[in-house]
């Protein structure tokens, strides 16, 4: 006995989802539990350890085909692939099927997420993916004003390349309001999101300002040579993560985003924060003071 696992993720171009790769190793997690010997029919783009590619295989290698979640119809690529497959027993596991059963069906085991005649929940609840830091990037754009000392081409590029090394949900955020990258309209829907954050990795001093506000961890990089306003935000907060752009260890950027998810490094920010709070009060009375007199 050998199962082919197959789906959407085993043809080229065809609207793969993250709910497909998920419905696709529940499956595979199952078979492993049950000893059950099987490949994965996966295209290159959707890697797997063992994966094969149908085209090249022998159909007489397998008992058993199962196709894994996502639409499901008489109709090309599939009456291609399951005519390839004709020996196999098909099964179905998680698939919306477009036509009526009574008209067609070609499964000798069937648990549809919906049909003509049933529904049942989509597998996907099963999963018990672990959860990845999600990290918000806020970038400075070349600040002209600062001459030869801008190094922001070389702050971006050390950022993407230590996300290349974790694995993380990467959300750009851009704090411009006149023409807003990601549709931000608002100051308060700028700072909402950046508060979803788990970590923020930022040239910006705002970007550094608001994470540390809303008690999400930050990595600042300043961009200009020697330092300038992010350094010194950073410094009269006393937090304990700055970088210049000139000065990029890869090796360092990484021990600071493994800090910024610790809870330590979230009740750091809060008391930064506090610190910030109290001397701006301070200023306020002053300033109010003096326009009083």
């Amino acid at each position: 006995m050998r199962v082919l696992i197959s789906g959407w993720f085993s043809f080229k171009d065809m609207g793969t989802t993250a709910g497909d790769l998920i419905a696709r190793d529940i499956v595979c997690d199952w078979l492993k539990e049950a000893h059950i010997p099987y490949d994965v029919a996966i295209e290159n783009c959707y890697a797997f350890q063992g994966g094969v590619e149908w085209e090249k295989t022998n159909p007489l290698y397998y008992t058993d085909l199962i196709f894994v979640c996502g639409p499901f119809g008489n109709g090309w690529p599939i009456t291609e692939f399951l005519s390839f497959f004709s020996n196999c027993r098909l099964i179905g596991v998680n698939l919306s099927l477009l036509e009526s059963l009574e008209q067609w069906n070609p499964f000798t085991f069937l648990h549809e997420r919906d049909s003509s005649i049933r529904c049942h929940p989509d597998i996907t609840f099963y999963s018990k993916l672990p959860k990845v830091p999600v990290v918000g990037i806020i970038l400075a754009h070349k600040q002209l004003e600062y001459g030869k000392r801008a190094f922001h081409e070389q702050a971006n590029a050390a950022i993407y390349q230590l996300l290349e090394t974790r694995e993380a949900s990467i959300v750009p955020i851009d704090t411009a309001m006149d023409h807003n990258i990601e549709g931000l309209r608002t100051p308060a829907e700028v700072e909402s999101l950046i508060s979803k954050m788990d970590i923020v990795i930022t040239t910006r001093l705002h970007g550094t300002v608001l994470s540390l506000k809303n008690a999400v961890p930050v990595i600042p990089i300043d961009p200009i040579a020697g330092g300038a306003k992010i350094s010194l935000q950073v410094e009269v907060l006393n937090w304990p993560v700055l970088f210049n752009a000139t000065l990029l260890d890869q090796n360092k950027l990484l021990e600071a985003f493994n800090y910024c998810l610790t809870p330590n490094a979230k009740i750091k920010a809060i008391e930064c924060t506090a610190v910030a709070v109290t001397k701006i009060e301070a200023m306020k009375t002053n300033l109010l003071t003096q326009l009083l007199l």
